[in-house]
């Protein structure tokens, strides 16, 4: 069965992302899940970017929220530690971001062409409370 391109599909489809049960969603890496033809894990919708996360992991505390709330599976972690994202599938929603906790925060959303180490370099500061 061929897979179907992001603009075949009819306007409002739900869209699942796995095939049948998994039991242990978080500790079966993505590689080893039952995808379905309709995930875009298995179909990239890399395309529809135009913004992009980037991620500075001297911020980050592995809370694994970004993991959690990623549509498109596309946040990569192993051991619950957030080691990058998977930009292949992800479509540039930023939700990452959304739900990132620390100040500042480990993820931004900067232009698709934005190069990531000069994004880093330039990453704002943590905010210092007046005491």
């Amino acid at each position: 069965m061929a897979k179907k391109g992001w603009d075949e599909f009819e306007i409002g489809a739900m869209l699942r992302t796995f095939d049948g049960k998994i039991d242990d969603i978080a500790g079966t890496r993505q590689e080893d899940r039952e995808y379905s033809q309709n995930s875009s894990y298995t179909a990239s919708v890399a395309d529809w970017r135009l913004i992009k996360p980037v991620f500075n992991k001297d911020y980050c505390i592995d809370c694994q929220f970004c993991w959690i709330y990623c549509p498109d599976v596309s946040i990569i972690s192993r051991d619950k530690k957030l080691i990058g994202v998977d930009m292949d599938h992800c479509k540039g929603c930023g939700i990452c971001v959304e739900v990132c906790p620390t100040n500042p925060k480990s993820l931004l959303m900067f232009p698709e062409q934005a190069d990531e180490e000069t994004e880093i370099a330039n990453w704002p500061k943590k905010d210092e409370e007046e005491a």
